[in-house]
């Protein structure tokens, strides 16, 4: 989704793919840097990387390391940001709060037909006590201060699937962040990523049950509580 707010680093990190991918992204390259918009606002970035790595979170690594911006978000290849104004929203939360962490809502789509929804993730306010009982905001809505995770460091290489969950534990368990709530959609996914993939099922219960050990929680519990967490997106209202 286009957006209204001129100051942003885009980072476009591709593993080398072969599907037209890399042709599409020189593509958009030349025009926006050819483009009146960025020769008017000199605080825009695009740039990319397109290399072999061994795995998503090794790339996300990379344009992490890349990364010169105050605040870092992600927006995976079957996501799309909710609305046009959605990064400026989250700018204005970050200055009205101070925060060094923000998040928000989600939805869940028809990979076909990105209206059609089919979960509603309301993210719902920040508590210590929540996290520790599984609770997590949804990754793709939250937006981190990039000092906070120069300090707390990047995604573990070693997850294939909940690099991502390990990386909010890391930052929200401790409970010494500022977190604020943005009550609105950010991100609109595409079902059939990682973790939403019936085929990798049997894999993310392994990697879940060894991430919540890591940080001193009960393995099964923490994943049985994760999961009663989730029952209320299923729900219309």
């Amino acid at each position: 989704m286009k957006q209204d707010y001129p100051e942003i680093e885009y980072i476009i990190v591709d593993g080398a793919s072969k599907d037209g991918t890399l042709d599409v992204i020189k593509k958009y390259n030349e025009l926006t840097h050819n483009s009146h918009f960025v020769k008017t606002n000199p605080r825009f970035s695009f740039r990319y990387i397109s290399e072999p790595d061994h795995g998503m979170y090794e790339g996300i690594n990379k344009g992490l390391r890349m990364a010169t911006g105050n605040v870092i978000g992600l927006v995976h290849s079957d996501d799309f940001l909710y609305s046009e104004h959605t990064i400026r929203d989250l700018v204005d939360e970050f200055k009205r709060t101070g925060a060094d962490f923000v998040y928000g809502d989600g939805l869940y789509v028809n990979s076909l037909n990105t209206q059609k929804i089919i979960r509603n993730w309301i993210g719902g306010d920040y508590r210590l006590w929540k996290v520790k009982h599984g609770w997590l905001p949804l990754h793709p809505t939250c937006y981190i201060k990039r000092s906070v995770m120069e300090k707390r460091g990047f995604y573990n290489e070693t997850y294939k699937i909940a690099a991502d969950s390990d990386l909010l534990f890391r930052y929200l368990l401790v409970g010494d962040l500022s977190v604020a709530y943005l009550h609105e959609y950010i991100v609109r996914m595409r079902m059939g990523g990682l973790s939403t993939d019936n085929a990798k099922r049997k894999q993310m219960w392994k990697e879940d049950i060894r991430m919540y050990r890591s940080h001193g929680l009960n393995p099964v519990i923490t994943k049985i509580e994760k999961m009663m967490w989730k029952i209320p997106q299923f729900i219309r209202k």
